[in-house]
């Protein structure tokens, strides 16, 4: 069995916002709808938006779970930080942190990402999916929708959704099953 302790560092991705922070805050934590940025993914929680509240990601007819965790930590309009784990791999989970400062009449957004589980698919998929989150993020805030490039590909999501791992169905993944 692979040995994914190694000391990979974190992950580090930082992005300057047109934005008002209590908008950033609110794109980011929503649950009434997909997040353009988490890949057009809804957020879906055991409970408030707390910590050791449980959360998925799932697509927005909600058949399907790409991602669960716990939510370690919320300080309102500042850090969001969760456990990720994505529910097509067997690997450990890795710790996801947004930040949000305000800056230069909008906010710096940083995604970190740490413990990242060396010489994994997951660790593979957050370090280069990192760049993609913070752009996509940056682009909605700041003209209503991501680019014409992301909404293809977030449309190719949804026609291949079905051909999803059946381990994926998010009947496989309640919100107060224990990961």
């Amino acid at each position: 069995m692979p040995d994914h302790t190694g000391d990979q560092p974190p992950a580090v991705f930082r992005v300057w916002i047109d934005a008002s922070l209590e908008a950033v805050w609110n794109e980011i934590t929503r649950t009434d709808e997909p997040i353009a940025a988490f890949f057009n993914n809804q957020m879906h929680l055991s409970g408030a938006l707390q910590a050791g509240s449980r959360l998925a990601m799932r697509t927005k007819d909600g058949k399907w779970t790409g991602v669960v965790g716990e939510i370690l930590e919320v300080e309102p309009h500042r850090r969001f930080a969760h456990t990720f784990k994505f529910t097509a791999y067997d690997d450990p989970e890795c710790t996801v942190i947004y930040e949000l400062e305000p800056k230069d009449g909008g906010v710096q957004f940083t995604l970190t990402v740490e413990n990242i589980p060396t010489g994994t698919k997951t660790g593979k998929n957050m370090v280069s999916g990192g760049t993609m989150i913070v752009n996509t993020l940056k682009r909605v805030m700041e003209t209503g929708k991501p680019s014409i490039g992301i909404r293809m590909l977030y449309t190719l999501f949804k026609v291949m959704a079905p051909l999803s791992p059946k381990r994926c169905r998010t009947e496989s993944w309640p919100l107060d099953r224990t990961h």
